[in-house]
C-alpha cells in the first residue's frame, strides 16, 4: 500500500543501525539503508519531529533452536553509525529484545511528545522493524515503514515481512515518498 499522509506528530524510529549489525551481510546493501534512513532523519530534524535511534546491546533470555550469537562482541558493537547520530534532540533507546518497546520507554518518550505515527526503518526488517511495527500498531500508533530503508540477512524474511506482514499493520512506501508526505 502506497502512504497516504504522515499525521502531524509523525516520529521516525530507526531499528538497530549499529556498526555491529550494518557490518553483517544483508539482502540489501546496508549503505543503501543507512543513506535512506539519513535522508528521512535529516527530513524529521528538518521538520522539528522526533527521530528515535534504537540499538540492541543483548538478547532475551530462553532456549533457542538457533543461537543469536557466539563469542564476545567487539567494544563498538552497539555504537550507533556515525552518519545517522545521535543529534541533539534525538531519542535515543537500548533494548534488550528484539522490539523497541517492550522492556524500554519508547512509549512514554513518543506520548508525552504527542506522537501519533511512527515511521521505522532499520535492520532486520523480520526481527527488530517487524516487531516494533507490531508493536506500534498494539499501542495503537499509525505505523508506516520504508520499504527501501530496511533490509534482512535473510531475503525470504524480507519478502514475506514487507508483503505480508507490513501491509496489515499500516503503510509502506519509498524514502522520497515519505519524504514528500512530510511537505
Amino acid at each position: 500500500m502506497t502512504a497516504t499522509t504522515l499525521d502531524p506528530k509523525t516520529a521516525l524510529v530507526v531499528v538497530d543501525l549499529q556498526k555491529g549489525i550494518v557490518a553483517l551481510p544483508t539482502v540489501h546493501p546496508a549503505a543503501d539503508i543507512v543513506a535512506n534512513s539519513v535522508t528521512l532523519a535529516d527530513a524529521f530534524r528538518a521538520k522539528g519531529l522526533p527521530v528515535v535511534l534504537v540499538r540492541v546491546t543483548g538478547g532475551a533470555p530462553g532456549r533457542t533452536e538457533t543461537p543469536s550469537h557466539s563469542g564476545t562482541l567487539p567494544a563498538d558493537w552497539a555504537e550507533i553509525i556515525p552518519e545517522l547520530g545521535p543529534r541533539e534532540g534525538d531519542i535515543v533507546v537500548t533494548k534488550q529484545q528484539w522490539g523497541a518497546f517492550y522492556g524500554t520507554d519508547l512509549d512514554l518518550q513518543l506520548r508525552r511528545r504527542g506522537v501519533t505515527q511512527v515511521v521505522v526503518t532499520g535492520v532486520a526488517t523480520s526481527i527488530g522493524v517487524e516487531s516494533t511495527a507490531r508493536c506500534a500498531y498494539e499501542h495503537g500508533y499509525h505505523v508506516t515503514v520504508a520499504t527501501d530503508a530496511v533490509t534482512d540477512m535473510d531475503g525470504d524474511a524480507h519478502r514475506n515481512a514487507v508483503e505480508k506482514i507490513f501491509p496489515r499493520l499500516g503503510e509502506t512506501d519509498s524514502t522520497e515518498a515519505i519524504v514528500k508526505l512530510l511537505g
